[in-house]
């Protein structure tokens, strides 16, 4: 995913024009992507704790939307950290920036 698309996505799901069902689907996609990454040898163990300790999965329907947007802006923190350690060149940037997000987010739970 590139530097634009991901700030494109980004502002999609920030300005609440996603819906809940949308926003649960990419929930979904960014958590197949963790498992990739926690298969990995050479990531850190620990790089996914902060999603993880949210408790909030593409399966808990029954919580909130700003829960659940929450949840992927921290989930794409940690993945950016995870592509940067990897081979991706930009992910430091998008990384940042979901950091950014996800603390905007939390602020408005």
């Amino acid at each position: 995913m590139t530097g634009l698309s991901v700030n494109v996505l980004s502002n999609r799901v920030q300005q609440t024009d996603m819906h809940k069902e949308e926003l649960l689907e990419l929930h979904e996609q960014m958590v197949l992507i963790m498992g990739y990454f926690q298969n990995l040898e050479h990531v850190d163990e620990g790089l996914f704790d902060a999603y993880e300790d949210l408790d909030v999965t593409p399966d808990d329907i029954h919580m909130s939307k700003s829960e659940h947007k929450h949840a992927v802006f921290v989930l794409g923190n940690a993945l950016a950290t995870a592509m940067s350690e990897d081979e991706f060149s930009d992910a430091g940037r998008v990384g940042k920036r979901m950091q950014e997000l996800a603390e905007d987010a939390e602020r408005k739970l």
